[in-house]
């Protein structure tokens, strides 16, 4: 091999080296973009989650879709008038169990993520919402679609599937059929100033009923589509 072969060879795998780079830094920041999140769901910090979010976002949330960032300044803090941390409201996210892919040219990504929340009402709250209940779990799947706009990765595609919710006293066994806070939403907006811009069929049916999340992935030793 020539040493203008050897150059070739060297320079392509430094190119491959550095797309591969770039691929894991993607990863990471996808990663942290959805940790960060939760962290700020945790203090109920609806504006700085809304600035996570493209603008032609789409968001789907219990069979409601919500279009851009003026449909997500109606899904968070819409149904409970929140910005910021309250005494006496616990609403800590556990996100896990993350799986992130990226597009070959990495513009795109598609991520997997479960979160498990402790969630509840101190006995000291002075005026304790009336649809959150003292102590609760609740348990759901993320799988989202994101796009790096000018550099920065954010939020493209919000699809966050509730798998169960249970009041903590009488744990997930005895798991009511309903949601225990937020319902299906009836009406579009304008009609309903907090509702979704389109209703859609509703997900995957909750606890004790069983249904899966699409995933975005294949089988990873067989390459089939997986089942939904």
């Amino acid at each position: 091999m020539s040493a203008d072969q050897d150059i070739a060879e060297l320079r392509r795998e430094i190119a491959a080296l550095r797309h591969e780079l770039g691929i894991l830094q993607d990863v990471k920041a996808v990663r942290e973009l959805q940790f960060k999140y939760g962290y700020f769901m945790d203090k109920c910090l609806f504006p700085q989650i809304v600035d996570l979010f493209a603008d032609d976002a789409e968001l789907y949330f219990m069979g409601g879709i919500y279009r851009g960032k003026a449909g997500a300044e109606r899904l968070y803090g819409g149904a409970t008038g929140l910005n910021g941390p309250v005494d006496g409201l616990l609403f800590e996210h556990l996100i896990v169990q993350d799986i992130v892919d990226i597009t070959d040219d990495r513009t795109r990504a598609f991520g997997r993520f479960r979160t498990f929340m402790q969630g509840g009402v101190h006995e000291t709250h002075p005026n304790p919402p009336p649809n959150i209940p003292s102590q609760f779990w609740e348990g759901g799947v993320y799988e989202n679609e994101y796009v790096k706009d000018a550099g920065v990765w954010k939020i493209r595609v919000f699809n966050y599937r509730v798998v169960w919710q249970a009041d903590y006293d009488k744990g997930w066994a005895r798991s009511a059929v309903d949601p225990l806070m937020v319902s299906a939403p009836v009406k579009t907006f304008p009609e309903n100033p907090r509702g979704p811009d389109e209703i859609v069929a509703a997900p995957a049916p909750r606890w004790p009923k069983q249904g899966i999340h699409p995933f975005h992935y294949p089988h990873p030793v067989t390459g089939a589509k997986l089942p939904s």
